[in-house]
């Protein structure tokens, strides 16, 4: 078991603490693995310790060498522990006194938990394979042997073989100009902790969009993805204005296959993200504002376990809403908002009061249990209250001098709270703010902000005029609407509709087969409550096609509420399962197999 002071780690880093890795891989698509090795600079913080504990999953090692300063290499001892279902095993390496280096050549297994393999036909392009990582929560280990703690901080290199006429990108710096010959070299300088270490490999074409900002895609997609993220330059300068300069020399992203399983993940100078998001009309690129603004909350300052995850994600969000706020308004900021107040009370009615908490106990579960709306939403509401009584220019000088102070570190709640205390020190502000309430207690304290939106106040009028037969669904004026006025009406329908009046919104508006993803998952959701047949073929291709987790798995929770709903889930599954990462196929097998 553990133990250090991360719960979700073997590594013993007040022993010895891996500071630099250096990594080699072949990334071979024949056998869906990754071969090589990671060499590791170490260096003791206890002077005698001898022992240097990683993490792994399901890796195969071949050998582990030692080297001190001379660059002899020569064998270490070393014991690869029995496998836990969460935590995986224990690499405990035994080092000669002058060690400053150790090599661990090792494979990957063709099911690492972290690394998803796509065949062509799985992909935009459908004429090359493709392989992604994704290490956010403790996913790094099944592809890196290493201290998977959020608490440990490191720089690398990487050397990449691939295929012919395939392209690999990190998260690291990278020539934007390297020919595809099958070998790629990156250095990442500033140090990051080990969920942000990331690599993809794939058909892949570069679109700059300013003189640090581009986009990585198929090149079926990058024109498209090009233009529906070219306001990134405009979010970094508003971002900078606000809390400091980006510390990250560029901001890219890497738009994957449709079977990423989260809308974004913020890997740094490469944002990952899922093209779900492009919707044609900018609707959806708050989550291009929520990756960035991680750039400053999350992995310049960072959380040191995954019970202070709030840390990260509760920032992010507020620095997004303030992001979207200077490049698209303040209407758009209250309707995400009051959105996102919904999914939240959604979120609390459903979760166990422990699982409510900021600050939440996960020891002895899967570090993935915690990414709930709570830690992002209700993080946001508690960042938020501080602005309410501290007013708006005070608090962004705390936010900003909070970046500066904790930058390229990983810290605990309780180093945020100190630094709280520190600075924002008056007595009627402490008083106006109950710290421990927030972060440590169930639900929403009686003074949550909340939001209002004009515009999804009128679009809910209208829903309830149309539910009550005052108005045709044809009349409704919505050629214009935005995804958040789209979402918002179907979420103020009434549960329960009849065959003809889905059939009328349908006729009048498509939306069986519309193409926003976020629009058709509220539609399918919709139809799957009320048994609408002629939703039945867009849903199976929309579970067979789309991999989000977000998207897909509360269509199957609400499919298995019923026996046929159970038969069909169970059907469009199994076809489905193959191209689902790792990840999603953990969650769904939970609801359609233990269903079965």
């Amino acid at each position: 078991m553990p133990h250090g002071s991360d719960a979700h780690s073997y590594a013993t880093p007040d022993q010895i603490v891996v500071r630099h890795l250096d990594l080699d891989w072949d990334v071979r698509f024949d056998d869906r693995t990754l071969e090589g090795s990671a060499t590791l600079q170490v260096e003791r913080v206890v002077p005698d310790a001898a022992e240097l504990r990683l993490d792994t999953r399901d890796l195969t090692v071949s050998s582990v060498e030692q080297s001190s300063a001379d660059g002899t290499w020569r064998a270490a001892a070393f014991i690869l522990g029995e496998a836990d279902p969460v935590l995986g095993a224990g690499l405990r390496i035994t080092l000669d006194a002058d060690a400053t280096r150790v090599r661990i050549s090792y494979r990957t297994s063709v099911g690492a938990s972290g690394v998803q393999w796509l065949e062509p036909s799985q992909t935009a392009g459908g004429e090359h394979p493709f392989m992604f990582t994704q290490s956010q929560a403790i996913h790094a280990r099944s592809w890196i042997p290493l201290q998977d703690t959020p608490g440990v901080r490191v720089t690398y290199t990487a050397t990449v073989r691939t295929p012919p006429a395939l392209r690999a990108v990190m998260s690291a710096d990278t020539d934007l100009d390297a020919p595809s010959d099958g070998e790629f070299r990156f250095e990442m300088r500033q140090s990051i902790p080990s969920y942000l270490i990331a690599l993809a490999v794939g058909a892949l074409e570069f679109r700059a969009m300013s003189h640090r900002t581009g986009v990585w895609a198929e090149p079926s997609v990058v024109e498209a993805a090009a233009a529906e993220f070219d306001d990134t330059e405009a979010m970094m300068v508003a971002t900078e204005r606000l809390y400091g300069p980006y510390r990250w020399e560029r901001y890219d992203l890497l738009v994957l296959p449709p079977s990423f399983p989260f809308g974004g993940m913020e890997n740094p100078r490469l944002t990952f993200a899922t093209p779900t998001v492009i919707a044609g009309d900018k609707s959806l690129v708050g989550l291009v504002a929520h990756e960035l603004a991680h750039s400053w909350s999350g992995n310049l300052v960072t959380n040191a376990s995954w019970r202070d995850f709030w840390l990260n994600e509760g920032f992010t969000v507020y620095l997004e809403r303030r992001i979207l706020e200077a490049v698209f308004g303040p209407e758009r900021v209250a309707m995400e908002a009051t959105l996102d107040w919904q999914t939240l009370a959604e979120e609390l009615d459903r979760l166990p009061p422990a699982d409510q908490v900021l600050h939440v106990d996960l020891t002895g579960r899967d570090p993935d249990d915690g990414f709930t709306q709570v830690p992002y939403l209700k993080g946001e509401l508690f960042l938020r209250r501080i602005e309410e009584v501290t007013g708006r220019e005070r608090f962004d000088r705390f936010l900003r001098g909070y970046f500066d102070h904790f930058a390229f570190q990983s810290i605990a709640t309780a180093d945020f709270v100190t630094y709280l205390d520190e600075h924002l020190e008056d007595a009627d502000i402490r008083a106006a703010i109950d710290v421990e309430r927030w972060i440590e207690e169930a639900g929403l304290p009686d003074d949550a902000p909340t939001s209002e939106s004009d515009m999804l106040v009128r679009v809910a009028t209208l829903a309830g005029e149309w539910v009550a037969g005052e108005r045709e669904a044809s009349t409704l004026s919505a050629a214009e609407w935005t995804t958040q006025e789209w979402l918002h009406f179907l979420r103020s329908l009434p549960p329960n509709l009849s065959a003809a009046q889905l059939g009328e919104l349908d006729a009048a508006f498509g939306l069986t087969e519309v193409g926003n993803a976020e629009v058709a998952h509220a539609w399918l959701l919709i139809a799957v409550c009320n048994q609408y047949e002629p939703a039945w073929s867009r849903l199976e291709r929309y579970l067979v096609e789309i991999g989000r987790r977000k998207l897909i798995k509360p269509l199957y929770d609400k499919l298995v509420t019923t026996p046929e709903g159970r038969v069909r889930a169970a059907a469009i599954y199994e076809r489905a399962r193959p191209g689902y990462h790792p990840i999603a196929v953990a969650s769904i097998d939970e609801v359609v197999r233990a269903s079965e």
